[in-house]
């Protein structure tokens, strides 16, 4: 069974943060590619999604000098909510103009109310995006669940589902395949003084939980009810929740470089193992293995694999 591969693209919650005081943990919005064996999943279509589908379509040299084509892609798309900085690098997906990419979208918020379809053609159509998405040249499907549902995207994957607390509503995701777990838990507001239920049962036992750590617990009180969480609850739920490693995310746009290299240091002495999720980490959680995940750090060269 192959090992399961996790590369950060976009690390950012609320907005984009680009300049010389994010340029090491990123200032691109939430986009998390996951590798198992040939199967590509992707959480969440931020900024982030735009670099990831660049270096997906970049096209292989041809010897007789005949122009190249990007290469088409077969991916599963799942979003935690459709709010802007989750949903704006869908247009911007360059294997989505790519004839023969086969691309599943998943949503498990919208209904009964909405469809996800309906949701992106808003996204995508006139007069916010030029064409409507007329552009598109790949197969795109829509679809829509309900929090709570156990999804089987592909044989030998289990995907559980559960609701979030975020304004508009939002999913959370636990990924099992291969004996690993991942947990991918963001834009979500913690209960003061405890744990919500749903949160702690995806995040049980997982080898790598994915949080949404915006504030400081310092800031939150002004934040309140804004539905996201802070970095020292992701360190307590990690801790009741038995996860193996924790991954900081979801960046508040104020916290920039320095502000995310002291909370590492704090979240490091706090739990040691913890990490402030970056543009370019990549994971690696061995299949059927307890063993602390590897981990490449954010500057090194990219690496598809």
């Amino acid at each position: 069974m192959a090992d399961m591969l996790v590369r950060f693209w976009g690390v950012r919650g609320s907005v984009t943060t680009p300049g010389p005081a994010t340029v090491r943990y990123g200032g691109n919005t939430a986009c998390v590619e996951v590798r198992c064996g040939d199967r590509l999943l992707i959480f969440d279509a931020g900024s982030g999604l735009r670099p990831l589908g660049l270096a997906l379509a970049a096209p292989a040299s041809k010897a007789d000098g005949t122009p190249p084509r990007a290469a088409p892609v077969d991916a599963d798309i799942f979003l935690s909510h459709c709010h802007l900085d989750h949903v704006w690098g869908l247009p911007f997906f360059q294997p989505a103009y790519a004839p023969g990419t086969r691309l599943r979208l998943w949503a498990g918020h919208l209904m009964p109310d909405h469809t996800l379809a309906e949701a992106i053609a808003r996204l995508i159509g006139h007069p916010l995006f030029p064409g409507g998405g007329d552009f598109f040249r790949a197969d795109i499907a829509f679809r829509d669940f309900r929090c709570g549902d156990t999804l089987t995207p592909h044989a030998g994957m289990t995907l559980r589902t559960g609701p979030l607390q975020h304004p508009g509503g939002g999913t959370g995701y636990r990924l099992e395949h291969g004996g690993v777990a991942l947990a991918y838990v963001t834009d979500t507001e913690h209960r003061p003084g405890g744990f919500d239920p749903v949160v702690l049962d995806l995040a049980a036992g997982a080898d790598l939980l994915i949080y949404d750590c915006t504030y400081t617990d310092a800031e939150y009180p002004a934040h309140a009810g804004r539905g996201h969480s802070t970095w020292q609850h992701g360190v307590r739920l990690a801790e009741a929740a038995g996860a193996k490693r924790l991954a900081i995310f979801h960046h508040d746009p104020s916290h920039d470089d320095p502000m995310l290299d002291r909370i590492a240091r704090d979240a490091e002495a706090m739990r040691p193992g913890t990490l402030v999720a970056a543009e370019g980490l990549t994971l690696r959680l061995p299949a059927a293995a307890a063993a602390r995940p590897a981990e490449t750090p954010p500057d090194d060269p990219p690496r598809l694999v």
